[in-house]
């Protein structure tokens, strides 16, 4: 052993060797023109990490692409830098840095933090879920953007729900229509994934109804959530039967081999088979925000059930036809909803005109199909970029764009004007206050769990995003006295001055 140890010790060497060299390679693209800065540690992933589509989206390395528009011949050593600044999201790899070529020009991408203060450093790219106010790159430098990538729930981080906090991006992608580029159909793979054929024929759904099966599936283990979905589905419970899989309300145990997918997560074909059966899926998102809409609607529809909708305000803007889908808000209680449920499930052909969409001539909706057709990025479909490199190409393109029209305007002032700064708001995200799921907030007791929590983190956010906004507005370089800046406003506003 020690003989094949002693073998080691030069292989081991030259590894190493050949590693370093390939950083320096890496990196010989940047110039010597960082200021003086001590390196940060790696952001830490969000305590909420609900599912997110990413982890279904297959990142297999793209060659580069060079849009039509392209005519980008510059050396790596010209392009401006992109920094990924989330620790556990950079869609590229092996390594920490790579050039892209987009539509109209090209960027390097990196992950690593040492070009944070470099004068190429043009923008830095967040993921709201790890986005931490008081461990923000500061000092902010006026020569760099900041862009937002947050497609997951707005439970994630409410720092990004108020207006100093979404004010802090020059650039967004999240789930709303609104933002810069939107991700708002990014769990709907095509329009072909909503006209499978159904999957469980009315006559089996009513043959199974007659041997003991709900009408209605409830299928979730994330219980302690915003929405606070578990109180209404609670109170739904007294008015119609629910078979209750997971480990939220739990009534019914899974079928053993189907242990693994209790979460609902995968489209495992045992898994999905099994759920189909049921007519009518609780699909309540854990997060109440528009156009926050997630696999929990649009399963349902591509196994040929139906959805009863809690989630986005808006979301018969995005459905098939006017008759797809139930929307919880839609009725006034809990108990009317239950009884429409009920007529529904005695209705064959009440029951059946919800599933009308499954013939294309059905779908009447022009925005969902502009919005399919037009989306440059697709989901699981290598002939198109993934979202993520989709965005980091939009970024790279405005920033080119807005360095070329900083160029020009110093070159001539009296000829070309000064490029207008862009900045998010409230549109790009923007979700509510969360309120109880049934009832109304001054009927709970002090001491109930979802009151104490997610009302107060709702508030919190805003104090942070309020105390990350002075600390840039004060030129500051160290994260940590956030919390001073926070209780200087505190302190203000009590008095009358803020």
């Amino acid at each position: 052993m020690m003989a094949g140890r002693g073998r080691l010790v030069p292989c081991v060497c030259l590894g190493l060797f050949g590693v370093l060299c390939w950083v320096w390679v890496s990196f010989a693209s940047f110039p010597d023109d960082q200021l003086p800065m001590e390196a940060l540690d790696a952001v830490d992933r969000g305590a909420f990490q609900p599912q997110s589509a990413l982890s279904e989206m297959e990142f297999a390395s793209i060659s580069s692409y060079r849009g039509p528009g392209n005519h980008d011949r510059r050396s790596n050593k010209e392009l401006p830098i992109l920094l990924w600044w989330s620790g556990g999201l950079f869609p590229h790899f092996p390594g920490d840095t790579e050039r892209i070529d987009c539509a109209t020009s090209s960027c390097l991408v990196t992950s690593n933090r040492k070009v944070q203060l470099y004068r190429r450093t043009a923008s830095i790219i967040f993921y709201g879920t790890d986005f931490r106010a008081y461990e923000a790159p500061l000092p902010r430098l006026r020569h760099q953007t900041w862009a937002l990538f947050h497609e997951e729930s707005p439970m994630n981080n409410y720092v990004l729900s108020h207006g100093p906090g979404i004010r802090l991006f020059n650039y967004t992608a999240t789930f709303r229509r609104e933002s810069d580029y939107p991700l708002t159909l990014q769990w709907l793979p095509s329009l072909d994934y909503l006209l499978e054929p159904v999957v469980v024929s009315l006559e089996e759904k009513n043959r199974l109804r007659k041997e003991g099966l709900a009408p209605v599936l409830y299928m979730q283990s994330h219980c302690d959530v915003p929405s606070d979905r578990n109180r209404y589905v609670q109170e739904l419970m007294k008015y119609i039967q629910v078979d209750s899989y997971g480990k939220c309300l739990n009534n019914k145990p899974l079928p053993e081999h189907l242990e693994d997918t209790a979460t609902a997560t995968g489209e495992e074909a045992g898994f999905m088979n099994f759920v189909a059966r049921y007519k009518f899926h609780l699909a309540l998102e854990n997060g109440l925000c528009p156009d926050y809409m997630t696999e929990k609607l649009w399963r349902p529809l591509h196994q040929g059930c139906v959805p009863v909708y809690r989630g986005s305000s808006v979301v018969a803007d995005w459905m098939p036809n006017d008759h797809s889908v139930i929307i919880i808000n839609n009725f006034p209680s809990p108990k009317a909803l239950g009884e429409f449920l009920k007529r529904l499930d005695e209705n064959d052909d009440a029951y059946a005109k919800y599933l009308e969409f499954k013939n294309p001539s059905r779908i009447t909706n022009t925005r969902l199909l502009e919005a399919l057709e037009a989306r440059e990025w697709g989901v699981n479909d290598m002939s198109k970029p993934n979202y993520l490199n989709g965005y980091e190409c939009y970024v790279c393109d405005q920033e080119n764009a807005r360095l070329a029209a900083e160029r020009a305007y110093r070159k001539a002032p009296k000829k070309n004007r000064p490029p207008q700064p862009k900045m998010a708001n409230n549109s790009h995200m923007g979700c509510p206050l969360p309120s109880p799921g049934y009832g109304p907030v001054q009927d709970l007791p002090a001491d109930d769990g979802w009151l104490q929590i997610w009302p107060q983190d709702y508030w919190q956010s805003l104090d942070q995003a309020e105390g990350l906004e002075s600390l840039i507005r004060h030129n500051e370089s160290d994260p940590s006295l956030l919390w001073k800046h926070i209780q200087n406003i505190a302190v203000s506003r009590a008095r009358g001055k803020h």
